[in-house]
């Protein structure tokens, strides 16, 4: 016996079954028409593709925020200790906050890095996301130190994340350092970065001593007494050891520090000269200062400066905003190449666009195989490109972003659109064999009876992504970004499906009428 509910829902599908196939005829009465809608859409999906934001994958909030950063070159352990005091400060003040470290002199007595762990999901109101944007905010207003936070990356293996923009050239440093400073003034200037900087810098303080040779001649002092004056004053070397009660102590001839704290001071060394005499070494010898590159360092085999920076936008528009930098300053004979997790984003973003084609192909032959036809499989996938046309949408909006998510949800968009157009055509292929229909009565007749379980398909595959667009806490921005892609793809895709594909049937389907009655024919003779 049929129940009330069960009574109701089917008298629902059969009114709505006959409303679409009214529905139906109309539109086939314009064909031209949804042809023409058919490829506004497929142009739609190029023109969203464009529009959308591209990462390699979405920032999770995985309950901790990193800090890092770095005092003036010539900054103490001492001058560091205070800087930490504040940071440590910035650290308590967060009510987030579960445990936060900072460690000091990591590397090189200015740098520190230091992190804050955050208490459970479900104890906080805030995300991850908001409070490193409070957290950078503060550290910009500690003035004598260069201090930014960070999200780490959702991938394993990944690096520190950020864009790594590398700037190659056969030209000199000091040419790339100036083309790196313009575009990093810019970028400052942009508002789109936090945090910018190059590690191509010529803060290094150097003394250079140029002796006048013909003066040490005169004097009779060679260059070899004059590095030995100084290597002994200031080396810091030691010649042997001195045993004193028991224990071993190395002998380090060099000056106090009084006698070595400022450049005036090496002028003031006395040197031996032929005669046996001391002369102070200003005699022979001007100093002057200067700086130089922290570190040279070269990629493939080129002189190159590295651009690090984190921004307010994704690694694609990061990435794009550098590019058209490069060509607005770049001159002959630089080049553009990227590192860590930039180079994975730019070498390995379009491998997705080949594996969603491949995929495409691939469903297309079995497709071809199943049906023993290369039309039907064609009519069949014209479903796919409304499909992500429609997964686009939330895309484009910025409610997700192309990245590696995304494209697993494409992917499997096209094996679940790709059903309701094996529904319709092989439903439709019968009706002309065994029915003896036309073709687009065949069609009409076939989407209709087949619109229940389309329904059914889509209402099912789009509430059971439902817990995916509501996902918190660790992974869920993974996760959403699966179930818009796929909710989104689902529900317009469908709409647009029932309507193109009995249109596209009846221009490429094979007239199997004409093929059963030829068959019928051959029997009988």
């Amino acid at each position: 016996k049929v129940g009330k509910f069960e009574e109701k829902l089917n008298h629902t599908f059969e009114g709505l079954k006959e409303r679409y196939e009214h529905m139906l005829h109309d539109v086939l009465q314009w064909r031209p028409v949804t042809i023409f809608v058919a490829c506004f859409v497929l142009f739609m999906c190029f023109a969203f593709y464009a529009i959308s934001q591209k990462e390699l994958a979405p920032t999770e909030d995985q309950g901790f925020v990193f800090v890092t950063g770095f005092g003036e070159k010539d900054s103490t352990h001492a001058v560091m200790e205070k800087y930490a005091a504040q940071v440590n400060d910035i650290f308590k003040d967060i009510p987030e906050g579960d445990a936060y470290f900072l460690i000091n002199g990591l590397g090189s007595v200015n740098n520190f890095i230091g992190g804050i762990v955050l208490k459970p999901w479900e104890d906080r109101k805030r995300s991850q996301f908001d409070i490193q944007k409070e957290i950078q905010g503060k550290l910009a207003g500690i003035s004598g130190i260069n201090a930014f936070s960070v999200n780490f990356p959702a991938l394993p293996g990944a690096s520190q994340g950020g864009i790594s923009f590398v700037v190659s050239s056969t030209d000199d440093y000091k040419t790339i350092f100036d083309v790196t400073q313009k575009m990093l003034a810019d970028a400052r200037k942009s508002g789109q970065f936090y945090y910018v900087d190059s590690d191509l810098k010529f803060s290094s303080p150097q003394l250079n001593i140029d002796i006048d040779r013909n003066k040490a001649q005169q004097l009779g002092i060679s260059m070899q007494d004059a590095a030995n004056t100084l290597s002994v004053m200031l080396g810091g070397g030691y010649l042997n050891f001195f045993s004193l009660e028991g224990r071993s102590y190395q002998v380090i001839p060099q000056v106090p520090d009084d006698y070595r704290r400022n450049p005036d001071q090496l002028g003031q060394y006395y040197v031996r000269t032929a005669s046996n005499t001391m002369v102070p070494m200003s005699a022979i010898a001007t100093i002057s200062s200067s700086v130089v590159p922290d570190q040279l360092n070269q990629f493939q085999q080129l002189n190159s400066a590295t651009i690090s920076g984190f921004g307010q936008g994704t690694m694609g528009q990061m990435v794009d905003y550098f590019n058209a930098e490069a060509k607005k300053y770049f001159p002959s004979g630089f080049f553009v190449n990227y590192a860590a997790d930039t180079r994975q984003y730019v070498t390995e973003g379009n491998t997705f666009v080949i594996v969603f084609f491949f995929a495409i192909i691939i469903i297309f032959l079995v497709l071809a195989a199943q049906f023993e036809s290369w039309r039907d499989p064609f009519v069949i996938l014209t479903s796919v490109p409304l499909a992500v046309c429609g997964a686009l949408i939330p895309i484009a909006m910025g409610f997700a972003t192309i990245n590696i998510y995304t494209w697993v949800g494409l992917v499997t968009l096209v094996g679940l659109i790709s059903k309701h157009g094996i529904l319709m055509v092989d439903f439709a292929n019968k009706m002309q064999e065994h029915e003896g229909m036309a073709k687009r009565q065949a069609i009409e007749h076939a989407a209709a009876v087949r619109l229940r379980p389309i329904l059914m398909t889509t209402a099912a595959m789009v509430l059971g992504v439902f817990p995916l667009l509501i996902a918190s806490g660790a992974g869920a921005a993974s996760r959403r970004d699966i179930g818009i892609v796929i909710a989104a793809g689902m529900t317009i895709g469908t709409l647009f499906t029932l309507f193109v594909v009995p249109t596209m049937y009846t221009f490429f389907a094979r007239d199997h009428q004409a093929a059963a009655a030829a068959q019928a024919q051959r029997e009988k003779s």
